[in-house]
């Protein structure tokens, strides 16, 4: 990894600072600098792509019915691009030790948002899905907000999987079980937040060991060929596979499958979004582009652009014939994208920061205890 990943929670104790081989590590003077830790431009490029892929996806869904090509794309798609954001919040959640100053953070960075938007959402839909009645219920999240509901509790059972033997392996079986299981309900959307949680286990068992191997040259080039395989065995399945497995949110019972399914479809869903996401990574550039500030807006995009695609679905544009043309697909993907850039751009960061990455030290007390530890730079955000 470059010299600028070196940012995460559980980073080594610099050269520096160590002792003897028995000695607990020095601490550095209380009058030493504190490194400034610098954001990683391999995973700032990551997020933002991935993020235009979820808008891209959205805006795809009422041209699915009318295309088996947008279908095939829309299923490869949505095979990686959650479970890749997801791979990276576990990733950048490995220092997360349920301290003071953690929980704060988690507070403001996910639970604050989680009922701004839950709010926002709930009345936003009354107008554009037309149900006048709908009531806020902060239990059941709605629409995007399933993820931060999903990111509190994956972060919140962080230090069990770091205590745990075979963390991945458990969080497979609790994700098998899960889709054997349609009475778990609605609560927090706990049957998708079960379904994708080997992919957060995942992120935290990884190290940047890993991310080194996967951006090597010889996987570059074998991922296009992974991945035009994938396109070909996606178009193939559309006729013969419910693209809903890809959600992660129902129980095989739900979508009209035997209970065994589910386990033989997390496992099988799991190893191919896996391949996905190391394809995808794969190809992002490690050096810095014109969009890697955008990086640190993906929450931003990823919550905001759902008002747009509810107000698009309610003014129906997909009623019109040339959405559904090539030359139409390609428009509106490409619209799709450029909205999504906008919502993650500085100026959209700086109006909503005060919703997103609000300052509360008024509802907290002052820690007396421990100091924390600088937090991520590439915290909070949807990849991370």
């Amino acid at each position: 990894m470059p010299e600028s990943q070196r940012h995460t929670d559980t980073q080594p104790v610099p050269q520096q600072f160590r002792s003897p081989a028995g000695q607990s590590p020095a601490r550095p003077s209380p009058a030493a600098p504190s490194p400034v830790r610098q954001r990683d431009a391999f995973f700032d490029n990551a997020k933002y792509l991935a993020i235009v892929l979820v808008a891209v996806g959205h805006a795809w869904e009422p041209l699915r019915s009318g295309s088996r090509t947008v279908t095939a794309l829309y299923m490869v798609v949505y095979a990686f691009h959650m479970p890749a954001f997801i791979v990276m919040s576990g990733y950048f959640s490995r220092g997360f030790d349920a301290s003071p100053p953690k929980i704060r953070r988690l507070v403001g960075g996910v639970v604050v948002p989680y009922v701004v938007f839950e709010t926002a959402y709930t009345f936003f839909t009354r107008w554009s899905d037309g149900v006048p009645d709908r009531p806020v219920s902060l239990l059941e999240p709605l629409y995007l907000t399933w993820f931060l509901a999903a990111l509190f509790i994956w972060r919140l059972t962080t230090p069990l999987w770091r205590l745990v033997r075979w963390p991945l392996p458990i969080a497979l079986a609790l994700a098998a079980l899960a889709t054997m299981s349609p009475s778990i309900g609605d609560d927090l959307d706990l049957q998708r937040a079960l379904q994708f949680l080997p992919y957060f286990v995942l992120g935290l068992c990884l190290r940047p060991e890993h991310f080194r191997l996967v951006r090597r040259r010889e996987v570059r080039v074998l991922a296009v060929p992974v991945f035009m395989a994938a396109l070909l065995v996606s178009y193939w399945a559309v006729p013969r596979m419910n693209y809903a497995w890809f959600f992660h949110k129902d129980a095989a019972a739900d979508l009209g499958a035997p209970a065994w399914d589910g386990p033989v479809m997390t496992l099988a869903l799991f190893a191919c979004s896996l391949v996905l996401v190391v394809c995808f990574l794969a190809w992002i550039p490690g050096r810095r582009t014109w969009f890697t500030a955008l990086g640190a807006g993906t929450l931003y995009g990823y919550l905001l652009h759902g008002f747009v695609i509810q107000a698009g679905n309610r003014w129906s544009w997909s009623r019109y014939d040339w959405p559904h043309e090539p030359l139409g697909e390609i428009t509106v993907s490409l619209v799709a994208a450029g909205v999504m850039t906008a919502l993650c751009t500085p100026p959209v960061q700086r109006i909503f920061r005060f919703v997103m990455e609000p300052k509360l030290q008024w509802a907290f007390g002052q820690d007396t205890g421990r100091p924390a530890r600088r937090a991520s730079p590439h915290t909070p955000s949807v990849g991370n």
